[in-house]
């Protein structure tokens, strides 16, 4: 009895292993991907905000989207996220007075402003597009967010391709880089086990 269970943990410590390194490797080469291509409207995932001024993350996000935008990737512009711990503000908020600021036309800007995840964020995404008939997006984001974003919205009946941006800090310190990367395989895994867990009910 004790070498069959000794046996079936070495199994789960492999199988575990495997997986691991599979899902990283996915999630690092979806990372080095730019899908950019006209779609209906890009996704600027939300992040951190301080007194109304985007974080360097949020701020490198966002002018990824704009240059995109200011490309003809696609007419509309969309900033995603609610208030973290300043109620005052909101990323989306914050997303769309960047965005103006840097000449994007006020008509041309979405601002989702109600998500306190990324789930959140994309779920009233899509409703927001649904009602305009629209589901062909660029998501944009740091890499390592790529895969979990896609999974997520193709999941939501979008169509969605990624175009991450290059500039944000945490690509330039590759220890926190991996920390995130390691994350993202945990978030991914979460969200996989809890939508097979749904198609269940």
């Amino acid at each position: 009895m004790f070498e069959l269970v000794r046996n079936l943990m070495a199994l789960l410590g492999v199988f575990t292993t495997v997986y691991v390194v599979g899902l990283t490797l996915i999630i690092s080469w979806q990372a080095s991907r730019d899908e950019a291509r006209p779609v209906d409207a890009i996704v600027v995932l939300g992040t951190a905000q301080y007194n109304g001024r985007p974080s360097a993350v949020l701020a490198a996000r966002l002018d990824h989207a704009i240059s995109l935008y200011n490309q003809g990737v696609a007419p509309v512009l969309v900033t995603t996220g609610g208030s973290g711990r300043d109620s005052r503000f909101t990323e989306g908020g914050v997303g769309r007075t960047y965005a103006m600021g840097q000449g994007v036309p006020a008509g041309a800007i979405l601002s989702e402003e109600g998500g306190a995840s990324s789930w959140e964020s994309l779920r009233n995404v899509a409703e927001l597009l649904e009602a305009r008939g629209w589901r062909r997006i660029v998501l944009v984001s740091d890499p390592f967010h790529m895969t979990r974003l896609k999974l997520m919205a193709l999941g939501l009946g979008l169509e969605p391709s990624a175009s991450p941006t290059r500039t944000s800090p945490i690509s330039y310190r590759p220890a926190a880089e991996m920390f995130y990367v390691l994350r993202e395989v945990a978030g991914v895994t979460v969200y996989v086990l809890t939508q097979a867990a749904e198609s269940l009910l």
